[in-house]
């Protein structure tokens, strides 16, 4: 009780000197929302924006009505530090009394858990630019919404809310964003795969490269179509067609801020997405890990899968996949037809999780058979038996919710080569203790 009521406090008093803050340094913000890929296509543009502009943005996945505030003063989550706290409350106050330097542009990631929460926002934040990711059919944090449709009017509010003189940036090829573009007032520029987005990409494909003597996937290459001219694109160190959308709308938002087309391809050809984002990573005897932990939800764990089955490999194919969270009245129906789709992938199959026993049932239903089908209650479980099995040319996929910690299981079977505090999600200290 007495947490809740300072937390609200704190919540209130950081709002009060956001605004004040931008009454004063008059920034210009970009706003990016949806409902997969809103971290990654944060970063991509970030990158971007910072070769030509003094920029901020949100850190890791600040995106909530505490987590916004905490970018427009430039500090970090104090987690449970009352001292820490009266920190940030402190830099605040500093920002509004005194003149200090402050960013050109504010990059904000912008979530919704439950009705209202853009809406909120949208109504003190006046948005320059406001970008779209994706929003699908089955969205994640769709437990506290009456239905798909709630949580899409909601997170159509930001570009709804971008003036005539602003500037908004859509997926072309998702028709729930598509559907309700006609009462946005913004100009409106489009990116995606389709003949009929203005920033287009084709020709996308995994790269391999030779490591002791075998081919390991090290990356994704495609070329895109922008302002007439056509460029290659390479991205090291992580895969999927889907991680091709945040540098699709990285591009098309610098372009149109006066970034040049040249200078954005190769800020973002350097660019490696955010840790737990389909990461290559070496794991144990030689083996290549999938690191996709940072969070699931059916249409991204879909994606991960469907990645999984482009590789070429000499091993075996192996995912471990947890629960996904907040799906509400859908939870066994989408955790199902994950494992029906995984069972025509993989030559073994890991879930973790009370919800992912159904994703269990539907596998050996869809006939893999049960020795190769395992289930484990926790993350860390599943990579203590992940280390007895592991073999040359396996290609092992990790993906779940954020609760399911499946970092955890990365962790066990990762190569000694690695840093895992530079190379895996939530190595901070706060949630290494949980």
């Amino acid at each position: 009780m007495i947490k809740n009521v300072l937390k609200k406090l704190v919540v209130y008093i950081l709002n009060w000197e956001s605004r004040l803050i931008l009454r004063k340094y008059k920034p210009k913000i970009i706003g990016i929302t949806g409902n997969v890929g809103k971290t990654s296509t944060k970063e991509a543009i970030a990158a971007v924006m910072s070769t030509a502009y003094q920029i901020r943005k949100s850190e890791k996945s600040y995106n909530s009505e505490l987590g916004i505030p905490l970018t427009i003063i430039g500090c970090h989550t104090a987690w449970n530090s009352v001292v820490g706290w009266l920190t940030n409350i402190y830099r605040g106050l500093l920002l509004i009394v005194t003149k200090q330097k402050y960013p050109e542009w504010l990059i904000l990631e912008v979530g919704a858990d439950r009705p209202g929460d853009i809406k909120s926002v949208v109504k003190w934040i006046k948005f320059d630019v406001a970008v779209v990711s994706r929003l699908p059919d089955v969205p994640v944090h769709i437990e506290f919404f009456k239905s798909k449709d709630q949580v899409i009017d909601e997170k159509m509010s930001l570009p709804l809310s971008v003036r005539a003189d602003g500037l908004v940036i859509l997926n072309a090829d998702d028709l729930n964003i598509m559907s309700r573009q006609d009462k946005i007032k913004a100009k409106i520029i489009t990116y995606g795969f389709g003949e009929n987005a203005q920033v287009k990409a084709s020709n996308d494909h995994i790269m391999y490269e030779e490591v002791n003597g075998q081919s390991v996937p090290s990356g994704f290459a495609f070329k895109v179509d922008c302002e007439g001219s056509n460029v290659p694109v390479r991205i090291t160190g992580a895969l999927g067609n889907h991680l091709v959308y945040p540098v699709l709308a990285a591009i098309a938002t610098g372009t149109n801020l006066g970034i040049n087309l040249v200078k954005a391809i190769e800020t973002l050809g350097a660019h490696i997405p955010p840790p737990g984002r389909l990461h290559l990573l070496p794991g144990l005897n030689s083996s290549t890990l999938l690191d996709d932990t940072y969070n699931s939800s059916p249409v991204a764990v879909v994606a991960a899968i469907k990645t999984l089955d482009q590789i070429e490999t000499a091993g075996r194919k192996i995912a471990v996949l947890g629960d996904m969270m907040e799906l509400g009245s859908h939870t066994a129906e989408e955790h199902r037809r994950v494992g029906e789709l995984v069972a025509g992938v993989v030559d073994l199959f890991i879930s973790v999780g009370v919800r992912s026993k159904f994703t269990h049932e539907a596998v050996l239903a869809s006939g893999l058979s049960s020795d190769k089908v395992f289930h484990f209650d926790r993350s860390d479980e599943a990579g203590e038996f992940l280390k007895t099995i592991i073999a040359s040319g396996d290609i092992i996929l990790f993906k779940g919710s954020q609760s399911i910690r499946m970092e955890k299981a990365v962790a066990l079977v990762l190569s000694d080569k690695v840093d895992k505090a530079q190379s895996l999600v939530r190595q901070d200290d706060e949630w290494l203790n949980r």
